[in-house]
């Protein structure tokens, strides 16, 4: 079991997968719309909702800002290698991939499923050790990104590049050393960006890996971006070059 907190985590569990939803916990005394909204949500899904005090929300959600709103999940299901060679085909003819090597932090973990979301990947693999869990602080910080992602867990992930290589995906990674500049790559087909770790940035064969490497220049003091605000950046630079930025 996992814990979702926070009002907008926790309303696209009760929207989008209600089924993983077993408990409603809200505070006691707030009943403004937004905890109305979450009620009536999990009322139409079937779910038991109950009040608590404030300290229990302390206790459970530790410093996280849970916002009076706490739903008891059955833990998200990641999908596994054999799952994303049985769907390729149902992403189409240019699927986008992020591929994150090694992200430890939760929350950067988060932040970066919240712009896949929201730049419309269509999965996003993790490699099973040295990345951080999809624990309640990165549910929370992916501000429900999460729920819609197909989230792939692989055990080797230079073979899993190399599968992704097989079948036509040009594989980019992010560096700041390469020589090309972001808005440089080339992504009009079937494209797996490779985000490195925090502070060490990829692996070494997972670079060697990668058919382009491309940079974010910077322009101040700071040597590099966060590297979930460098995944917003360059998801979005390969969905604009694909044209698929409208203006909604």
């Amino acid at each position: 079991m996992s814990d979702v907190f926070g009002i907008q985590a926790v309303r696209a569990v009760l929207n989008d997968n209600p089924g993983r939803a077993r408990s409603l916990f809200v505070q006691r005394g707030r009943r403004d719309a937004r905890t109305n909204e979450l009620i009536a949500l999990a009322k139409a899904a079937g779910v038991r909702f109950q009040a608590k005090e404030a300290g229990w929300f302390r206790q459970r959600a530790g410093e996280a800002a849970h916002q009076g709103a706490l739903l008891e999940c059955h833990d998200l299901e990641l999908a596994d290698e054999a799952t994303l060679t049985a769907r390729w085909d149902e992403l189409g003819a240019a699927p986008l991939l992020l591929v994150l090597d090694g992200v430890t932090d939760p929350r950067n973990l988060g932040a970066c499923l919240r712009s896949a979301n929201g730049a419309g990947v269509d999965v996003v693999i993790l490699p099973k050790r040295k990345s951080a869990p999809l624990s309640p602080v990165a549910l929370k910080t992916a501000q429900g990104g999460a729920e819609e992602l197909m989230i792939v867990e692989v055990t080797n992930l230079a073979r899993t590049l190399k599968a992704l290589k097989a079948r036509g995906v040009w594989v980019i990674g992010a560096d700041g050393e390469a020589e090309l500049l972001y808005s440089e790559l080339g992504a009009s087909g079937p494209t797996a960006l490779v985000m490195g770790s925090e502070g060490k940035g990829m692996r070494r064969l997972t670079r060697e890996l990668c058919d382009q490497l491309v940079k974010i220049p910077m322009r101040g003091a700071v040597s590099s971006l966060n590297v979930s605000v460098a995944t917003g950046v360059l998801l979005y630079e390969i969905q604009r070059q694909r044209g698929a930025l409208g203006s909604e």
